[in-house]
């Protein structure tokens, strides 16, 4: 059987890291995850997804933007394939620390917000100008439930 012979998956592959003290529902936010990418059209795609402390999205805030202090999310593309022909997008990273922080009525929230929010960058959309952040901030919102500030 060919690559192009071969039935897609039924849902895209997400990895979840959770390197951080934060109790996170992980299920919930890996089937967010997939319901977004669903949503946008994607099904033979792997995403990783990981949950760290602030030390360590201040390292990679530093490292890859040039910008000090932690950050709630980066984005980190792929999109190379692999042997069995799944896309792998990229990597999603999250301080579940700092989303408390900019949302402490609603952490669970701001983590869902931040997850789509990262997901969104891996797949192109961009907040540089108006029309591109009110595009962005309502598939954010469909995806997520939440409103952006």
């Amino acid at each position: 059987m060919s690559d192009d012979d071969k039935p897609p998956s039924l849902l895209p592959a997400v990895l979840i890291s959770n390197r951080c003290q934060t109790s996170i529902d992980e299920p919930a936010l890996a089937a967010l995850a997939r319901d977004t990418l669903v949503g946008e059209g994607l099904r033979d795609v792997e995403l990783s997804v990981s949950f760290v402390e602030d030390a360590e999205i201040e390292d990679l805030h530093v490292r890859y933007m040039d910008e000090p202090g932690p950050t709630d999310v980066l984005s980190f593309p792929q999109d190379d394939g692999d042997e069995d022909g799944l896309r792998l997008l990229g990597d999603v990273v999250i301080a579940p620390s700092v989303a408390a922080r900019n949302n402490p009525d609603d952490p669970e929230a701001e983590l869902r917000l931040l997850l789509v929010h990262g997901i969104l960058h891996l797949l192109g959309y961009d907040h540089e100008d108006q029309a591109a952040k009110t595009a962005m901030w309502a598939l954010q919102r469909r995806y997520s439930g939440v409103m952006s500030p």
